[in-house]
């Protein structure tokens, strides 16, 4: 247990401090990816992959570790690179990680290290990178580019997730009386933003969308400036932890700490799950935290803030 509270204070001191620990790796070429550390369960030699009938090419098959079944999916041919060799599989490695409420392995060629660093490093992808392109965000370490993959975007495209709110959720947003000031979302994943715009127009809300956590500040304080509050003009706010530039740990700090934001109610809502997640949220001050993606929960979650006022 000691050992176990260690690792929550040593992640925790983190938090608030726009930090991140990426965990760096190679898939076929020289180009180095990264990931962030608080995704990875741990990492391994790649095991005894068994296949999966009428899966998509990109799994690779599914592995038995630790009494769960996992599928191993290929991130080379995710991205549209052409897939590690099955003569290659025993020298690779597979990182599993935990997204959005799923267990799942990605297979690499190596891992490189661990690196600390800061969110005002962590950049987004240059604006002339396309719509279709597998990256939310790079940097640079030892003067070579790193880019961190949108595994939301992979996962949306292997293991499609609902994305509409049942009959059941809409039927109780029918009777509520419109009017509520627009909701905040800030996520640096496009695929994350048409997620939760989708649920939440769905009952009849307004949404505004910001890519980042500096992003979403700076407009807050526009928005502010002519003396007004930040709860003038939103019903809540839902960040992304993972952004670059300003994660939605320090975006919470700065908000609470502002006099005409500190008020505005902000959910956490991120594919970060683990046992971290209540330590962090506490520390920071955000009002609440939900796991990464279920419409129906989400929406619901909304309509009882709002009710709540």
């Amino acid at each position: 247990m000691a050992g176990v509270l260690d690792s929550v204070n040593q992640r925790t001191q983190l938090v608030g401090q726009n930090r991140l620990e990426l965990l760096l790796f190679r898939l076929r070429g020289r180009q180095i990816y990264g990931i962030n550390v608080f995704k990875v369960k741990e990492v391994l030699q790649c095991p005894k992959l068994s296949s999966i009938p009428n899966s998509r090419n990109v799994v690779r098959g599914v592995a038995h570790i630790r009494g769960e079944t996992i599928p191993i999916i290929d991130l080379s041919m995710s991205i549209g690179l052409p897939g590690i060799p099955q003569e290659e599989l025993a020298t690779s490695f597979v990182i599993i990680t935990e997204y959005n409420r799923k267990t799942q392995g990605f297979l690499v060629t190596g891992v490189d290290r661990i690196m600390n660093m800061n969110w005002e490093d962590i950049l987004p992808p240059p604006k002339g990178a396309g719509r279709d392109v597998y990256l939310t965000a790079v940097t640079k370490i030892d003067d070579k580019l790193v880019e961190i993959i949108d595994v939301e975007k992979i996962l949306a495209e292997v293991s499609p997730l609902g994305e509409d709110v049942t009959e059941a959720v809409l039927s109780k947003s029918a009777d509520r009386v419109p009017g509520h000031l627009p909701v905040l979302v800030v996520d640096d994943s496009t695929v994350a933003r048409r997620q939760i715009e989708r649920c939440l127009t769905a009952i009849g809300m307004e949404v505004v969308t910001k890519n980042d956590g500096k992003q979403a500040y700076q407009y807050l304080k526009e928005v502010t400036a002519d003396g007004s509050r930040a709860k003038d003009h939103f019903s809540l706010i839902i960040s992304d932890v993972e952004m670059p530039e300003m994660d939605g740990y320090t975006l919470v700090t700065k908000l609470k700490g502002d006099p005409a934001l500190a008020d505005m109610f902000i959910m956490l809502h991120t594919s970060l799950s683990g046992v971290f997640n209540q330590a962090m949220v506490k520390k920071v001050g955000a009002d609440d935290f939900m796991a990464k993606f279920s419409p129906d929960e989400l929406a619901e979650r909304v309509m009882e803030i709002i009710d709540q006022g």
